[in-house]
């Protein structure tokens, strides 16, 4: 597991991370990665939003309206967030967890 410091530009409001593929947009790319486990904000770690929704709909599929509130809910962490934990220790890079 790796930690991702979170780095921020403010002129144009975005939080970007290292990755395996380079510098990229926490929002767009951490949000849907499958790797990402969670925001660290100060020590304490908050759980992707995104992963319980996915888990709690594994059977049925999941509803686009509970994936919508987990995404917004990640990136109100984001906001307040210090860094990214990611498990992607083999160096894979982004990984779709919406893959069909």
């Amino acid at each position: 597991m790796m930690t991702r410091e979170i780095s921020w530009d403010e002129k144009r409001y975005r939080a970007t991370v290292g990755c395996a593929d380079g510098t990229v947009s926490v929002h767009s790319r951490c949000a849907s990665c499958v790797h990402c486990r969670g925001v660290r904000i100060g020590q304490k770690l908050y759980p992707a939003p995104q992963e319980s929704v996915m888990r709690s709909f594994s059977g049925s599929g999941s509803s686009d309206e509970a994936l919508m509130a987990a995404a917004m809910q990640f990136n109100s962490l984001v906001k307040d967030g210090t860094a990214i934990d990611c498990d992607d220790d083999a160096g894979t890079g982004f990984t779709s967890r919406y893959r069909r």
